[in-house]
């Protein structure tokens, strides 16, 4: 019987022999008791460890963090390859490392993925790796990916997600032509702000040995003790993006009618078409707005919110939110907030922000 994806979560890293533990147990060593060849399992801390080997067989490859997995990415397919082909409103910090990775990786250049005719051409302007990302961060802005990937296709390009906002339960890149999915499991997977993480997901065999050649050659690997939190933090990712999924739509509603809002972004608003063929059961936690004014009156309702918690990052328990500009190579507006919605009841959050908006 093949279960669902939600329930092999909760199962992960369980085993069913008799008197075994049910939460896996905490194995923290660095090396291993071995003679001769050694063995790929038990040979040297930096190769596996039971840990993450469970988390591995519920997710897949694991990295110390979501930077360390997309570094992998990107120094796995450069070769033959001269350009990454990033949206303009992604993550900075993922084109900020492709342009440190020259001369070893490849020119990070930018093209709006919701006009397919510049994508295309940006693909045919040299060997390239397509690097999507949907929602975006922290415009929430959703690509086709399906027809990102049949230009991929066409192209030669191999064909990359960062699925990191939405999680593999909201949506399967894969599924859509794309060669591989990248997540930092910082954020919503283990979602108690306790833990550093970030994964691959492929089904392509050769890019599976090449990332874990990276990993264990460059020594990106998660330590047992994070291994252990995201495996505990995966087992209830699906009652927690659903919540996180019902407050976010129920604050885009909210704030699109506060006379202080200019404009919100959140998929589930008014969503495209691509947003409910990839997206069917939701669009996630992490929401943006826009203030009227300037950004210190941005940093004034930040300030003033009592349950909603000023910090970066996305996916938490908790709700938090941030003026995004104030990060320096940030290209948001100046006075956009990002919001990452928590699973508190949503009458407290929307009081929480109609008394911070009401300063």
């Amino acid at each position: 019987m093949d279960f669902s994806a939600e329930a092999r979560l909760v199962h992960a890293g369980t085993e069913r022999t008799e008197g075994a533990p049910l939460a896996p147990p905490l194995l923290a060593t660095s090396t291993y008791v071995s003679q001769g060849e050694p063995d790929p399992e038990r040979g040297y801390g930096r190769m596996a460890n039971p840990g993450w080997t469970a988390v591995e067989e519920a997710l897949a490859a694991i990295f110390a963090s979501g930077q360390a997995a997309s570094m992998a990415l990107m120094l796995s397919l450069a070769a033959g390859r001269s350009r990454i082909v990033f949206p303009p409103d992604g993550y900075y910090n993922t084109r900020a490392l492709a342009d440190r990775l020259r001369p070893h990786g490849a020119e990070a250049v930018t093209a709006d993925q919701l006009d397919l005719a510049a994508v295309g051409q940006a693909l045919r302007a040299g060997p390239s790796v397509l690097w999507a990302e949907t929602p975006t961060n922290p415009l929430l802005r959703v690509a086709d990916l399906a027809a990102l990937g049949e230009l991929a296709a066409a192209t030669a390009a191999p064909f990359v997600v960062d699925n990191t906002v939405a999680t593999a339960l909201l949506q399967k890149p894969l599924e859509f032509g794309a060669l591989a999915s990248m997540y930092s499991l910082t954020k919503a997977v283990s979602g108690h702000s306790d833990v550093l993480g970030g994964a691959v997901v492929t089904r392509d065999k050769d890019l599976a040995r090449d990332l874990r050649d990276w990993r264990t050659a460059g020594g990106g690997i998660p330590g047992p003790f994070e291994s252990w939190l995201v495996l505990r933090g995966m087992k209830t990712l699906d009652l927690r993006i659903t919540r996180q999924s019902e407050n976010a739509l129920r604050i885009a509603e909210y704030l699109a009618a506060h006379p202080r809002v200019t404009a919100v972004h959140y998929p589930g608003l008014r969503p495209s078409a691509a947003a409910k063929g990839q997206m069917p059961r939701g669009f996630g936690p992490l929401l943006s707005f826009e203030l009227a004014g300037t950004a210190a009156d941005a940093d004034a309702v930040v300030a003033a919110a009592r349950l909603v918690v000023p910090a970066t990052s996305l996916g938490g328990v908790e709700s938090s939110w941030e003026r995004r500009a104030r990060w320096a190579g940030e290209s948001a507006p100046e006075t956009l907030i990002r919001l990452s919605a928590g699973i508190e009841p949503i009458e407290d959050l929307l009081a929480d922000l109609g008394a911070a908006l009401n300063a």
